[in-house]
């Protein structure tokens, strides 16, 4: 159900937040900041997905769009060596999610 995905999604999100902070040493500071551009960002995906104008490619474009401008805010809250663990995290992440469940 729409409410199950929704509360299984809460639940990624802040496992990958706790990730993030566990991972890059985050200070106080740049948890706070991460975490209020992943709730922005979740926002306007949930708007995006949510437009019925909108065709499934225009959907794909703007959430690219969105994503791009996600990875550049966090990026800035980072140092270069939180950067380049990030991304590795990232990656991985993606991976993970590409390969085929058991």
């Amino acid at each position: 159900t729409q409410v199950d995905q929704k509360s299984y999604q809460a639940k990624q999100a802040h496992d990958w937040e706790n990730l993030l902070k566990t991972e890059l040493k985050l200070t106080d500071e740049q948890s706070v900041k991460i975490a209020a551009i992943n709730k922005d960002f979740s926002e306007k995906k949930e708007t995006i997905l949510k437009d019925a104008s909108l065709s499934n490619d225009a959907k794909k474009e703007k959430k690219e769009a969105l994503k791009k401008d996600k990875e550049a805010k966090i990026a800035e809250v980072l140092t270069p060596e939180q950067q380049t663990k990030y991304k590795q995290l990232v990656e991985a992440k993606m991976k993970q999610m590409q390969t085929p469940k058991q």
